[in-house]
């Protein structure tokens, strides 16, 4: 039992180490860390997240830690077995997988959502790290095999089954998958989203309505894998496949969008107050009719090779690629009578799939629904994942807290669940 009390602490001026691991999944970057590894008293983690990331940087760039300038690339995995799938003796998942999304210039922490791209990245991680039961290992086996784990983000409680090849005790890395947004191809994980509407409010459409007026708009807000707003390109007046550094010169829409993202949260009962939006969610994205465009490789893409285009903006910086739950709930938006289904053209590319085009090409999400009633059952897309490196992470810890303060491998208590509730009631402030 640590000593440490909270008061007015004091960095030490020698640094520390954690264990951590970096890893790309699917179009985005990220540190995964072990909660057991880290200090027992979770007030410290907020300051320790934002040193390790590289946060506050006014200059936007975080070259003092692990961040690279962009949303995409400033985000932090807790991975830990399911503690509460162990008390129940059941298996309604594996893996706890909790998001914290860091302010590239604020330094402020973000658990208001889950990042999808990121949880590409969860299933081979957990199987390399050994965190899984037993039966998932291959005791020295050398043959390939296909592993399925269920995951529960602690940030929404949603389920994902993640299918993943594996060679021995590893996860297979090298394959035929290609992802746009990403250089070469790699092993291909499916990642299946059970039941994945109503992700904060329980509705698929919080309003009420599949379109909305809001501040004189005409906008579409839906909650699938992640809440979302979409208003028409068109009705903003931007070009819909502008490109993200054009975009980001468009100062005035981008203020204007800001406005109507608050207003839309309010109205979809995210927040009571404008004032107390998040600053990750809803995610706001335009959409606009099949066109032939440049993407940021280059390449041009032809109407006839997509469904929609789209464009997100996330935590107030224009998307590279697309966050991968706003993918889904985009194929979810358009099976209704949404601004997204206004959009889409009317024959699809693919049968039974929407593909839809982004900054960095194109991804193919593939919904199924059940019943009378449209009840979404799942959202099925692909992606890869790569490790980068594994190894010592260091920081500034606090005068008088203990080097060896950690939480240990015998917690009792799902660790990123509870910090994402502590997180939401304002603990650490």
């Amino acid at each position: 039992m640590s000593r440490f009390v909270r008061g007015t602490p004091k960095l030490d001026p020698v640094q520390r180490w954690i264990r951590g691991s970096y890893w790309r999944g699917g179009t985005s970057r990220g540190l995964i860390l072990q909660p057991k590894e880290l200090p027992r008293e979770r007030w410290t983690w907020p300051p320790l997240f934002a040193q390790l990331m590289g946060s506050p940087d006014p200059y936007g760039r975080q070259l003092d830690g692990m961040g690279a300038g962009l949303s995409s690339l400033s985000k932090i995995c807790l991975v830990e077995p399911s503690v509460a799938a162990a008390r129940n003796h059941e298996r309604a998942s594996d893996i706890d997988y909790t998001f914290v999304n860091m302010g590239v210039k604020t330094g402020t922490l973000d658990v208001a959502g889950n990042c999808g791209n990121m949880l590409s990245a969860i299933g081979p991680y957990a199987y390399a790290a050994k965190l899984l039961p037993k039966h998932f290992y291959q005791d020295g086996e050398k043959d390939v095999k296909s592993s399925t784990v269920t995951i529960r983000n602690t940030n929404t409680g949603q389920l994902i089954k993640s299918t993943f090849s594996t060679i021995g005790d590893e996860p297979a890395v090298l394959g035929e998958e290609s992802v746009d947004g990403v250089a070469g191809t790699g092993a291909s994980i499916a990642l299946e989203f059970l039941n994945p509407s109503g992700s904060k409010t329980g509705k698929l459409l919080p309003t009420g309505n599949a379109v909305d007026d809001i501040l004189g708009y005409k906008v579409s807000c839906v909650d699938g894998a992640i809440p979302a707003v979409y208003i028409r390109a068109d009705d903003i007046g931007i070009d819909g496949a502008i490109m993200p550094t054009d975009f980001e010169a468009q100062t005035e829409k981008l203020e204007k969008l800001e406005q109507i993202r608050r207003a839309a949260a309010v109205a979809m009962g995210l927040a009571k107050i404008e004032s107390e939006v998040a600053r990750s969610q809803p995610k706001i994205g335009l959409v606009s009719k099949p066109s032939t465009h440049l993407v940021l490789s280059g390449k041009s893409i032809a109407s006839s090779e997509v469904d929609l285009v789209v464009r997100f903006i996330s935590d107030g910086q224009p998307h590279r690629a697309i966050p991968l739950t706003a993918a889904l709930t985009t194929a979810l938006a358009a099976k209704l009578p949404s601004v997204v289904q206004q959009a889409a053209g009317s024959v699809p590319v693919t049968e039974g799939v929407l593909t839809i085009g982004h900054a960095s090409g194109r991804i193919p999400v593939k919904a199924k629904f059940e019943g009378d009633a449209g009840k979404e059952h799942s959202a099925t897309v692909f992606r890869t994942a790569k490790r980068i490196f594994e190894g010592r992470l260091y920081y500034n810890g606090y005068l008088g807290q203990e080097d060896n303060n950690h939480v240990g491998p015998n917690q009792d208590e799902p660790l990123g669940a509870t910090f994402v509730e502590e997180m939401r009631n304002n603990e650490f402030s």
